[in-house]
């Protein structure tokens, strides 16, 4: 009987071929065959290793559910640009949630970051946002802004959760709560808020950036790059600067 070709037995292993299968491989003496079942070793150990640091991120949430089953994850981006609103976000997800790229938004490309939220979307429970715009970071200060916004995004939730899990912020949403440092890389809750609020931002300056070019908004989301800081000396603030920011104080 002739052997499966390379090629057959290439597009059996990226359909989750079987244990069986993949022991009769093991016997199979062609260098060809060898180097796929390889590369299958190597997926497979990515993908456990992606499982465990999900599970390890979904620690606070198993916590908590017998206890609490609605959980909120919230975030914040946007306290250090010197243009914009500060946006935050919160998620509340299902218990049997299985996005296993879910990860702090900083470590994700924007193409993976617009697909995780477009699956975040489509799986949680409730999903809400909370905005300061410039004028409010300007009269209460960036701290208090964000607070303001985190308290819109929970009241704005169309499901009361139960408890909150919130990065680094300490905010009184009336309901219980852990603040946590780097929340969004500890918890799947907090990291899914951190998405969908980068994303929405991320959208808010490159229309900025329509509106007033000449500043690398869509590029530099609002934060003092070399770009950003040339502009504003050619010319000058806009409606959407943070005036109460000290590079952009001078130019008042």
């Amino acid at each position: 009987m002739a052997k499966e070709s390379i090629k057959a037995i290439r597009e059996k292993l990226l359909q989750d071929p079987s244990a069986d299968y993949l022991a009769g491989l093991a016997t199979d003496p062609r260098k060809g065959v060898q180097q796929l079942l390889q590369q299958v070793a190597k997926r497979q150990a990515a993908q456990k290793q992606q499982l465990a640091t999900f599970l390890s991120k979904r620690h606070f949430e198993d916590q908590l559910w017998p206890q609490y089953p609605l959980i909120a994850g919230m975030d914040e981006v946007g306290r250090g640009p010197l243009a914009g609103p500060v946006v935050t976000a919160a998620v509340i997800l299902p218990h049997d949630f299985a996005v296993l790229e879910v990860n702090d938004s900083k470590q994700l490309s924007p193409h993976k970051r617009v697909q995780l939220y477009n699956q975040i979307l489509e799986t949680a429970v409730a999903v809400s946002v909370g905005v300061s715009d410039v004028a409010v970071i300007d009269r209460v200060n960036i701290l208090e802004a964000t607070k303001l916004a985190m308290q819109q995004a929970i009241r704005d939730l169309a499901v009361r959760p139960d408890y909150v899990l919130i990065d680094a912020v300490k905010v009184d949403t009336g309901i219980p709560a852990t603040s946590m440092y780097k929340g969004d890389a500890k918890s799947i809750s907090i990291a899914s808020a951190s998405i969908v609020a980068k994303v929405i931002r991320d959208r808010l300056m490159i229309a900025y950036d329509r509106a007033y070019p000449g500043y690398d908004l869509a590029q530099n989301a609002g934060y003092g790059t070399q770009k950003h800081l040339a502009g504003l000396a050619k010319y000058g603030i806009t409606p959407a600067h943070r005036k109460s920011f000290a590079p952009v104080k001078k130019y008042l």
